[in-house]
């Protein structure tokens, strides 16, 4: 997994804790901080995603054509 795989990653998780920690204390800050990190994380993802779907190259179809030797007359 790459650097940003483990920091969306980790943002992911702290955002469903700080959301889990701000329903169970009722402070509406700490939990609206966590729905953000929480969304934020997964649409982050998705968009490095899509980028680097976009970016490949596609594939050939076809091999190219082997090059010929000249003939000699």
């Amino acid at each position: 997994m790459s650097w940003t795989d483990w920091s969306l990653l980790s943002a992911f998780i702290l955002g469903f804790v700080l959301f889990l920690i701000g329903a169970n204390t009722y402070n509406a800050l700490v939990g609206y901080a966590g729905i953000y990190l929480f969304i934020g994380s997964i649409a982050v993802y998705l968009v490095l995603y899509i980028y680097k779907e976009f970016k490949k190259k596609p594939a050939n179809e076809t091999p190219p054509a082997p090059i010929e030797a000249p003939q000699n007359p």
